[in-house]
């Protein structure tokens, strides 16, 4: 049997277009918000699971549902739906969701997001979007059709990669790095030596890195902290 979620279901607001997410509140009921962005599984039990996780240390964690209701297990489906993501759309819905947070009570007056892989660089993209989110963190972030525009960014970030990351080259991470710091982001950009693409991803085997992922783990919360707090 599945342990009991901290979290609810949740419909956002959304100019009449609905969207669904996953909203965790930590026991004191209030605390800095954080958005959690999926990766291209869509919103599956590992992004609930961050979100509850990030509750019990304090934040109120909201996961929206940026494929609307589909998601996978299947890498194949995983990238049709990654490429058939309507970009504009869910630029839409992230600042949809930072609304959702912010309107509410138990919410401060700053927004962190976080994303993994496809979430990751969507991450970066709201974070140049909107003004309104205080600190990014992007986890080995990467979709093709997602352009940044980072000297529209005014939040500070974190960045981190996996040494061993078969979709990100070393090249790649040099470059964000590179134009985080022309476009006068304040940013660190971390590499973790030995670490495979998605390592933070405790539901799966083949790539999960225990020690990998506690280090970044670590960094997220301190990040947070840190900005949020």
């Amino acid at each position: 049997m599945a342990a009991e979620r901290a979290g609810i279901e949740i419909e956002i607001e959304n100019g009449g277009e609905g969207l669904s997410a996953y909203l965790a509140t930590p026991e004191s009921g209030h605390g800095p918000g954080v958005l959690v962005i999926q990766e291209w599984w869509g919103l599956v039990p590992h992004i609930r699971d961050v979100c509850d996780r990030l509750a019990r240390e304090g934040f109120v964690a909201l996961a929206p549902d940026l494929y609307h209701g589909r998601a996978t297990d299947d890498p194949d489906a995983a990238g049709r739906y990654m490429l058939g993501l309507e970009i504009p759309r869910a630029l839409r819905d992230l600042d949809a969701a930072v609304d959702e947070l912010l309107n509410r009570d138990t919410v401060g007056a700053k927004v962190g997001v976080v994303g993994f892989c496809m979430g990751g660089q969507l991450a970066l993209a709201a974070g140049c979007g909107n003004a309104r989110i205080g600190a990014v963190a992007d986890f080995y972030g990467v979709h093709p059709d997602v352009t940044l525009d980072l000297a529209q960014c005014r939040a500070p970030v974190l960045a981190v990669f996996a040494a061993n990351d078969a979709f990100i080259p070393a090249e790649a991470v040099r470059k964000l790095s590179n134009d985080l710091e022309a476009a006068g982001v304040r940013a660190s950009v971390r590499t973790i030596e030995g670490a495979q693409h998605a390592f933070m991803n405790d539901t799966r085997p083949d790539v999960y890195d225990a020690t990998a992922a506690a280090a970044g783990w670590a960094a997220l919360l301190g990040f947070f902290r840190a900005e949020l707090g």
